[in-house]
């Protein structure tokens, strides 16, 4: 992380070379990092030039520093880079300036949407990258407020950190000039973040290929076990084979029959099932016998591709410990490849803790083909979900019934007809508080009770809202789920209804 003279200078830098700047485009390449693509003209150039600003929050490698080519989002931008395009890009950037008594770069803008600030905060684990209006509202967070600064709220009054012990640090790049400095400190920290990403990446595929090795083992050891039934299955045979020649000598209610092997000279005792006559025994037995041949045929060819799985792990694990031998840029090229691409799906979860964060988009598919009459009004809680609206009552089936799923969450209000609301939780069985609050106001503005300044809002998983066969539109049933006592509260709608999403 720049200590407090370095991120001085850095400030100082991008005011020189980026003020008055219009952002062409913003993207997102991870939890961490936002990237502006900023087109202008330097003070005596005859023509404009491109240039990428680089804002990171990163708790161990946070910097503002300036990149030779722009880095694309990932696949699905999260909710932060979501709110912000909208808002920023074509903005123009006015100035640059420390604030307050911390590491906190301020980019001020002057957009179509009025004036904003982008509030880069740099406090170790609490680093987090900020949005904030013309009046220092708090707007939205990159990080999540509980993991930074919790005395923080989307909608309330920025609040800088508490004064502490500032200490200005060793300038390492004190050599370098205002023009340099912001790609020499991008060289810098960018080998290093590579390092740990590398470590990480790595880490990923060692645990995905442990995994893969545990479920390959077990499933070969299942089908050795079942190869091992091969025993049984001659047994079976020599059964049948004997049952059928001595049919006369079994009688009503035997558990089993001496039958003599001519063969072998040997008395053979065949169990029998007491419940069952003679010749359904026999039947009974070449069916235990048919059914476990069928099943040893099937096991001897999925032996050999056991085996096979197994030795390209084997294969694929020395892949990995030569690529971790060699460069960051050898995993990386290894985490593509087909193998281990797929690995990685199956069991390698996100590329950072926090990559995961919250979209504002539908999963791919959710709206597919679907009419914009059955697109419901979206909403970004505090937290970064998704909170979707019904618009009608043919919209408010649509969502219920078919947008909304796993473990979302359905809002009503008791006593009042109203728009359907579902807070969309990305798997979660315990969103935050703040998001259901949200969901909770939307519910009552978008119901025939709307001035309401108190209300009862009943939330119950969508896995609970049933609707009858034959109902007409808009008409559900749920079961379980409590009650919300809302206390509305008008800042918390203004925040909501300005988080509008657009389709």
């Amino acid at each position: 992380m720049l200590s407090f003279v370095e991120f001085h200078r850095a400030a100082a830098a991008v005011e020189a070379r980026f003020s008055g700047f219009r952002v062409e485009r913003i993207t997102q390449p991870d939890a961490f990092q936002l990237v502006l693509t900023c087109y202008g003209r330097d003070a005596g150039a005859d023509r404009g030039v491109k240039r990428h600003l680089l804002l990171s929050c990163d708790p161990a490698f946070g910097r503002s520093a300036e990149l030779e080519r722009p880095r694309a989002s990932a696949e699905r931008p999260p909710a932060f880079l979501q709110f912000v395009r909208p808002r920023l890009e074509g903005a123009r950037l006015r100035g640059a300036r420390l604030t307050g008594h911390e590491r906190q770069l301020s980019l001020s803008f002057d957009a179509s949407g009025g004036h904003f600030e982008l509030l880069l905060s740099l406090l170790g684990k609490r680093s987090n990258c900020y949005v904030l209006d013309a009046d220092r509202l708090l707007l939205a967070a990159q990080r999540p407020l509980e993991r930074t600064r919790k005395a923080l709220s989307v909608g309330e009054p920025w609040q800088d950190p508490p004064e502490g012990r500032m200490q200005e640090g060793a300038d390492r790049f004190e050599s370098e000039s205002e023009e340099d400095l912001l790609g020499a400190i991008e060289r810098a920290y960018d080998g290093s973040e590579s390092e740990r990403d590398a470590d990480d990446l790595g880490a990923r595929l060692e645990r995905a290929l442990r995994k893969e090795r545990k479920a390959a083992e077990r499933r070969a050891a299942r089908i050795e076990s079942e190869l091992e039934e091969a025993e049984r299955a001659s047994e079976l045979q020599r059964h049948g084979e004997l049952l059928k020649g001595a049919l006369a000598q079994v009688e009503p209610g035997m558990s089993e029959v001496v039958v003599h092997d001519y063969a072998t000279g040997e008395d053979v005792r065949v169990p029998l099932d007491p419940t069952l006559s003679a010749r359904d025994n026999l039947e009974a037995t070449f069916k235990r016998y048919q059914k476990l041949i069928r099943r040893l045929t099937k096991a001897g060819g999925q032996s050999d591709e056991a085996r096979a799985a197994l030795d390209r792990l084997t294969a694929l694990e020395a892949e990995l410990e030569g690529a971790r031998a060699d460069s960051p840029a050898a995993i990386d090229r290894l985490a593509e490849s087909d193998g281990f691409a797929r690995l990685l799906r199956k069991h390698g979860g996100t590329k950072r803790a926090e990559a995961s964060l919250p979209t504002q988009k539908p999963k791919k598919g959710s709206f597919d083909g679907l009419p914009k009459r059955l697109h419901p009004r979206r909403y970004r809680s505090s937290d970064g979900l998704e909170i979707w609206v019904g618009r009608s009552d043919e919209c408010n089936d649509h969502l219920t019934t078919r947008l909304a799923r796993g473990k979302d969450l359905f809002f009503h209000l008791d006593g009042a007809p109203g728009s359907h609301v579902v807070l969309r939780t990305e798997g979660r069985t315990d969103p935050p508080s703040e998001s259901v609050i949200d969901a909770c106001e939307l519910s009552v503005h978008f119901s025939k009770s709307k001035n309401a300044g108190r209300a009862d809002v009943h939330v119950v998983p969508i896995k609970n809202v049933k609707k009858p066969k034959g109902a007409k539109r808009g008409l559900v049933y749920v079961t379980g789920g409590r009650t919300v006592h809302l206390r509305r509260e008008e800042s918390r709608l203004a925040r909501l209804l300005a988080s509008r999403i657009d389709d």
